[in-house]
């Protein structure tokens, strides 16, 4: 990977060309709100000695939305935003007892670095802190007396982007980023810059 980074870098030795604004839509996997919704089964599990389980994890996102205003070159600041939806299925003693869904909206002020601009290829590094609300919804059958469950709660998140890797002209581009917050692990979106 390095040295086709080499490569690339290589070829293009000529400095792309400065945009001040970008948008961009990210789609990314193992987000915080993943480990949180696992942590949070898992540990509903262990607590109930077995007998409270969830199955038919369904988890949608995180999708993020970012905006960039670039003060220089090099730093840009913005906003992004994420959205992720988890749905499951909970059983007790092995009996179907209801469903739950989990929405999680994140706003986070941040930062991007760009340290390689070239015209067809960059690199960069962003960090972002916000909040998230998650909102908890536990829907069960009329037949077992329960009252459904609703509430919402706010909580500190945040991206730490160590790498992202983008190629293309310097008016669209896909990426790749590696690592750890809310808009996940590893993610790739497109980006516009005009």
């Amino acid at each position: 990977m390095i040295a086709a980074m080499v490569a690339v870098v290589g070829v293009n030795a000529q400095d792309e060309e400065y945009s001040l604004h970008e948008v961009a839509v990210t789609y990314g996997g193992m987000s915080n709100s993943t480990w949180m919704s696992i942590g949070d089964a898992l540990g509903t599990t262990i607590f109930s000695l077995g007998s409270i389980k969830y199955d038919g994890d369904d988890f949608i996102g995180p999708i993020g939305l970012e905006y960039f205003y670039h003060v220089d070159p090099v730093v840009g600041v913005g906003a992004i935003g994420v959205y992720a939806q988890e749905t499951k299925n909970m059983f007790i003693g092995g009996d179907p007892w209801g469903d739950a869904k989990n929405t999680y909206i994140t706003v986070m002020p941040a930062v991007k670095f760009n340290w390689l601009r070239k015209q067809y290829f960059g690199m960069y590094s962003k960090v972002g802190a916000g909040v998230t609300i998650r909102t908890q919804k536990e829907d069960y059958p009329e037949s077992s007396n329960v009252k459904d469950v609703s509430e919402s709660k706010v909580f500190f998140n945040f991206q730490l982007t160590g790498i992202g890797i983008e190629a293309g002209p310097n008016a669209v581009r896909g990426f790749v980023e590696f690592g750890l917050g809310e808009q996940g692990m590893a993610l790739a979106g497109i980006r516009c810059k005009f």
